[in-house]
């Protein structure tokens, strides 16, 4: 069975990354780089200062800030327990796709879907009912998971596992704000 997923895992990646073109390795190299989006991460947290009275916004903000520890520890900890080889670094897979990133570490599960998806599922389950659009900030762990494929450093796999790892992760760490802060604020249920 595992046999099977990981047969998948690689030629669904070899698939999905034989529709790169070259002609948008550029956009796709600068949507995989996390400073891009230092831009999103401040209007985020301009959202949250917006949406929230000060103190409130501050346990919010220290809340995002420990899950993005959480999720950093977890990815380090889950990489180093499964020593998954990237498949840039992979013999029998490197010379069968298009690779525009060579990073060394492991692959299992990747930390750019794990991150981005926490995060936004976080700061969406904080802002919804404050931001009726808040749910289009979904558009950039869509962008950013997909750009590892296409860069060629994780397979499909990495990429969902990541993905439920970081919106379950999000879930807990809202769920532990709404049962430990919210009563130490003295606040109704956000």
């Amino acid at each position: 069975m595992l046999e099977r997923i990981l047969q998948w895992d690689r030629e669904t990646l070899i698939y999905l990354n034989s529709l790169g073109i070259e002609e948008y390795d550029h956009f796709w190299s600068t949507v995989t780089n996390i400073y891009t989006w230092i831009p999103l991460f401040l209007f985020f947290f301009v959202l949250i200062f917006w949406k929230y009275k000060r103190r409130e916004a501050i346990f919010v903000t220290l809340t995002v800030l420990a899950l993005i520890g959480f999720i950093l520890v977890a990815t380090d900890v889950t990489k180093g327990f499964f020593e998954r080889i990237r498949p840039n670094n992979d013999e029998e897979v490197n010379q069968l796709i298009r690779i525009l990133h060579h990073p060394s570490t492991f692959s299992f599960f990747s930390g750019h879907s794990a991150s981005s998806f926490s995060i936004t599922t976080l700061i969406v389950l904080f802002l919804r009912k404050r931001v009726k659009w808040c749910w289009v900030f979904y558009i950039w762990p869509l962008l950013f998971a997909l750009s590892r494929i296409y860069v060629g450093v994780h397979y499909p796999g990495d990429i969902i596992v990541g993905a439920l790892v970081g919106a379950g992760s999000a879930f807990l760490f809202y769920n532990l704000y709404t049962r430990i802060i919210v009563p130490y604020l003295g606040l109704a249920h956000p």
